[in-house]
């Protein structure tokens, strides 16, 4: 998968690669600044949103990862792939948003995780999808990018 992005907020942070599960350009903040909700789409058309690992996400960071994640869309349904690996927990106005953010853009909908924590996250952020597009968790992002890879071929 390519890691080409086109990216409309948060693209002045260093990057990492993938090994760890992190979206491709997601890296450390600055000293003295938490690491922000990185929001991203992807050369193949996916939209990728890593929540930062080790700390709660509060409402205002979610309302501005879903705006981003809106207007990268476009107005179009695209696959979503949602990293929440090491996430402790969502407030639940950030959840309220993210979901329907996701809801509003998704044409299917991958969650990354790893932990007992981030399933019981991914429980929550993926059960108002029930029907609506294809929506799993996953354990490994290149699992679930290749698995929305498959269902952006199937449309």
């Amino acid at each position: 998968m390519s890691t080409d992005a086109v990216v409309l907020a948060y693209d002045d942070l260093p990057g990492d690669d993938l090994p760890g599960g992190d979206l491709p350009g997601a890296g450390a903040p600055a000293a003295g600044r938490q690491r922000p909700i990185d929001v991203r789409l992807n050369s193949n058309g996916i939209l990728e949103i890593q929540l930062p690992p080790n700390r709660e996400i509060d409402g205002d960071e979610a309302r501005t990862a879903g705006a981003t994640a809106l207007t990268l869309a476009g107005g179009r349904r695209i696959p979503v792939l949602l990293v929440i690996r090491g996430v402790p927990s969502l407030s639940g106005e950030a959840r309220q948003i993210l979901t329907g953010s996701v809801t509003a853009v998704a044409s299917a909908f991958a969650v990354v995780g790893e932990s007992p924590v981030d399933r019981v996250i991914a429980h929550y952020v993926l059960r108002p999808k029930t029907g609506m597009v294809p929506a799993r968790f996953f354990t490994a992002w290149s699992e679930a990018a290749e698995w929305l890879g498959q269902c952006a071929n199937d449309d």
